[in-house]
């Protein structure tokens, strides 16, 4: 049974949440909170395995709530969020929690029924994560990455381009790689991260912020250029496309029956087809099993797949599933991911 605490500072928010957590069997709602302080308070008497926190709060708000938690009672915390609080949404990624859900622009109405799907399978996806495993994983942001070395030439391993796939977790792992690159990969990037509509922008503009990489939301029809990355829009799915002197995006509608949004078996499937033996894919944190047949196409087209190692992710979902495949070359925590890669898309190899 995985009990929740339920944070917010509206009634009707926490009324809802409430009942659409306790629709499902296996979840127990052990408490609520109209800010910070009683929240704390409550973290503190209940031990909830998993906190559902709003972030705009009176008294002491979600931002200070969240640092307090991290700091000296870690548990896995999912801010429900409006699409107003898109920066907000990623400040809360930064300071340790796991995931978002996007409130219906219409909050006070049956609109918000509408997460209820995905909040009853995140709450349960967050509740297999540890106290301890969110300890390693803030510390991950205070060491410095493992730095690459080039000594020898090893141009026949260079790959083209560079497939990042992820999902719960993610953002805070593309942020790690991307700020502790010290020069532009010579490869162009693209990633899929499952994301709703509308924060993917954000999101993008967030991690420019910090990185040598242009870093952009991607537009149909955009270039793939070395040193570049683009991250595919929420709800959609990007296809690489080959015209007669270069490879374009494709931003496509998703099917109806589509599970994760945006695909990464999408990416990896139309990427592998272009670049064959010159694609690197990357399987990060995640939930589900998207990714796994995208990971078979790059294999049989003689590329190479890295997925993150389970004691770095904060779901292990996407990395196992992509694992079992048998077709990853090799299994990496976070903290040495930027160094196989780089050893992957630069004309020099580390030493061993």
């Amino acid at each position: 049974m995985t009990r929740v605490l339920v944070v917010d500072d509206s009634a009707f928010s926490r009324v809802s949440i409430g009942k659409m957590l306790e629709s499902d069997s296996d979840t127990r709602v052990v408490g609520y909170a109209i800010d910070g302080e009683e929240g704390l308070k409550k973290i503190i008497d209940l031990k909830p395995d998993v906190v559902t926190l709003d972030l705009e709060m009176p008294r002491m708000g979600g931002f200070g709530l969240l640092r307090l938690i991290m700091q000296n009672y870690p548990v896995p915390v999912i801010v429900i969020s409006s699409q107003s609080d898109r920066q907000d949404v990623f400040k809360a990624l930064d300071l340790g929690a796991i995931d978002f859900i996007a409130k219906p622009a219409r909050a006070k109405s049956s609109d918000l029924y509408n997460i209820q799907d995905d909040l009853i399978a995140k709450v349960a996806s967050a509740a297999q994560l540890s106290g301890e495993k969110i300890r390693r994983r803030l510390e991950l942001k205070q060491e410095a990455p493992v730095e690459p070395r080039f000594p020898r030439r090893s141009t026949d391993y260079k790959s083209s381009v560079l497939l990042i796939g992820c999902s719960t977790g993610g953002p805070p792992a593309l942020h790690h790689l991307l700020s502790n690159l010290h020069e532009k990969l010579p490869v162009p990037v693209v990633v899929t991260q499952h994301m709703p509509p509308g924060f993917t922008l954000s999101f993008a503009q967030r991690l420019n912020e910090y990185s040598v990489m242009d870093v952009k939301e991607a537009a149909d029809g955009d270039r793939l250029e070395s040193g570049r990355v683009l991250i595919c829009p929420g709800n959609k799915n990007i296809e690489l496309e080959e015209t007669s002197d270069d490879v374009r995006v494709r931003i496509v509608d998703p099917p109806d029956d589509q599970i994760y949004t945006p695909s990464t078996n999408v990416l990896f499937r139309s990427g592998a087809r272009i670049y064959g033996a010159k694609t690197l894919g990357v399987v990060l944190t995640g939930m589900g099993n998207d990714g796994a047949a995208g990971v078979k196409e790059i294999a049989e087209r003689g590329g190479r797949v890295l997925a993150e190692a389970e004691e770095s992710c904060v779901v292990y979902g996407m990395p196992k599933e992509a694992m079992l495949t048998g077709l990853v070359e090799k299994v990496v925590p976070l903290k040495k991911m930027l160094q196989e890669i780089e050893y992957r898309c630069r004309p020099f190899a580390p030493v061993d």
